[in-house]
Parts: C-alpha cells; structure tokens; sequence
C-alpha cells in the first residue's frame, strides 16, 4: 500500500519529517521559538510601518529556515507550473464560498464576528505589504506542520497518520491564531481561519510547493482587503 494519498503529487515528498534532510534538535527550537518572535515584531513594527513588519515577518522565519536548509530552497519553493497556478486560483475561489457560506451560517447562529479590525486600518500599503506577511503566514503553517510531521512519524513510521494528524494541529493552531476576545468567537476563528485553511493546506500537500497555497492565500487576502478599500 502506498504511503502517499492519491491527490499527492508523487514524484515529491515533504522534507525533513524523514531526515531528508535531517535538522538537528537546536534548529528545531530555534525554528519553533522563530514563530512567535516574528509574530510579536510584526506586531509591533506594523504600528509604524505595515510594509517593513510585513518585511520583517517574513525574513525572520525565511532566513533561518533556508540557512538551517543549507540554502537549498527548492526543499519548500520551485516555480509554480500552470497546473498549480490553476490549483490555487481554484482553492481561491473555493476558499471564498466556503467563507461566504460559513459566514452566513455563523451569523444565523450568533457566532459571527463583533467587528472587522483589519478592515479599520486598511490601506493601499496594507494590501503591498501582503507580499511578505501572506508568506510569513504560509511559514507560521509550515515549520510547525513539518515539525509534528517528524514527531509523529519518529513514533509511528506512518507517513499518512503524520499528514493527517499534523494538519488537525495546523489547522486548529491556525484558527486560535486569529482568536480576539469581544471581537470574534472560537467557534468563528476555527471554521473561518481554522478550517478554512484546508484549502491552502491541501495545496500543499498535494504539490510539496509552498509557492500554491501561498498564491491562494495571496489572492484571497488581497480580494478582501482591496473590496474593503474599495468600499471605505
């Protein structure tokens, strides 16, 4: 029986999960401990300026990752081909009815969001500045799912039980991310942010490529950003 799904793009796996390569103990941590720290400074930088917090963001994770990587970046990214650039636009839009739909739901059931903070200080640098901060996004995803991906796979060798159960983690460590008390409900952020990042996580998964489900995230940030800025 074969270790990968039949969506999976087969002729690539994920790396380090099965030291391919291997990254030591102390990269990990440094990784792991990476994340916070680059949300924090975005946190703060962005008060002055949302482009060089976004900058910010981003490289504090990348550089790490790609040194720790020895450089090699085609391990995460390599030129999107027209057929993934047609599967994120297509998960995009799937993102986007799937919001839409939960949305209304949510709101028939009092669970929907109080009010919209982003959409308060957006800003043309606001949607320049997604460049960088929907890619240190895809890497906040990233370190961790690959690191629950090597730990579960240390314990079990079962390659699909590590997907499966590391995405679960992602995709509940992601939607609490975007928790705000008096703001928005849990039960908001894990079906909204939560799961609905099953879009870009399947991207992934599927392609080994970064690059997809950080195009989709793009897009769907940007359409929303840009329509708030439209109709300010």
């Amino acid at each position: 029986m074969s270790e990968f799904f039949r969506f999976e793009d087969k002729t690539r796996d994920f790396p380090y999960y099965k030291h391919n390569p291997r990254l030591s103990k102390t990269a990990w941590i440094v990784l792991l401990v990476l994340v916070p720290v680059s949300l924090l400074t975005y946190s703060l930088i962005s008060l002055k300026s949302e482009f060089i917090g976004s900058l910010a963001f981003c490289l504090i994770m990348l550089i790490p990752l790609l040194y720790f990587s020895n450089w090699d970046y085609s391990l995460m990214f390599r030129k999107p081909t027209r057929k993934e650039i047609g599967l994120a636009v297509l998960l995009f839009i799937g993102y986007m009815i799937y919001a839409i739909a939960i949305g209304e739901f949510l709101d028939l059931i009092g669970q929907g969001t109080v009010a919209t903070p982003e959409s308060m200080g957006t800003s043309l640098e606001t949607i320049i500045s997604l460049v960088f901060s929907m890619m240190g996004e895809e890497l906040m995803k990233f370190i961790p799912l690959m690191f629950f991906m090597r730990l579960i796979y240390k314990f079990t060798e079962n390659r699909k039980a590590s997907v499966v159960l590391s995405t679960i983690i992602i995709l509940i460590y992601f939607g609490l991310l975007h928790f705000e008390p008096g703001v928005n409900t849990i039960i908001f952020v894990l079906l909204t942010q939560g799961l609905g990042s099953i879009f870009e996580l399947y991207g992934y998964i599927k392609t080994k490529n970064v690059l997809v489900p950080y195009i989709s995230h793009l897009l769907t940030d940007a359409f929303i950003f840009a329509t708030m800025l439209i109709w300010m």
